[in-house]
């Protein structure tokens, strides 16, 4: 499997006692729908299948994992911080009407003072906030995607328009 037939879902944030068990962070919208069956973890490029055999949901967007042949905290190790994903046969169906911030990756951002500043390259969620970030000027610049900032979002267009606070570019392009 390659990362362009998977989706993104989340990542291995910590071990959890002595026997194999981790801690999956989703960064995924709806963990609740996936079929966590098989997963797959980006080891050195490679998407590499780990067999669950026992998840437990959490309420605060993490998931208890045990994997098949991961019995021991030493095997369990090398997964931290990776990234895992599922395949995309496995994408929980969405309406037509449902949108998420997630969607926004590769639309073209104009900020109405500064004008195009280029696609957005990532979508990260942090518990208070989507955070997108966009190669400008050769510098990779992040602002939050909330209401206050967001004028319009054109999904036939691909484009999102917005009003940055005074001085934000200037951060990233002063040093």
């Amino acid at each position: 499997m390659t990362h362009e037939e998977a989706f993104y879902i989340g990542y291995i944030t910590k071990t959890k006692g002595l026997k194999g068990e981790v801690q999956l962070y989703f960064e995924y919208d709806e963990p609740g729908l996936l079929d966590l069956d098989v997963v797959f973890a980006d080891i050195n490029g490679k998407m590499v299948p780990f067999f669950v055999s026992v998840y437990k949901m959490q309420p605060n967007n993490t998931c208890n994992i045990y994997f098949d042949d991961i019995d021991h905290i030493d095997k369990a190790q090398p997964l931290l911080r990776k990234k895992i994903y599922l395949p995309l046969t496995k994408m929980p169906d969405r309406s037509e009407d449902d949108f998420h911030y997630n969607d926004l990756k590769g639309f073209i951002v104009t900020d109405e003072t500064m004008g195009e500043l280029g696609e957005i390259i990532e979508i990260n969620e942090y518990p208070q906030q989507f955070v997108a970030t966009v190669s400008y000027q050769n510098k990779e610049v992040m602002f939050p995607l909330n209401e206050d900032m967001i004028i319009e979002i054109d999904e036939d267009e691909g484009t999102l328009l917005v009003d940055l606070p005074d001085g934000l570019l200037d951060i990233y392009l002063s040093n």
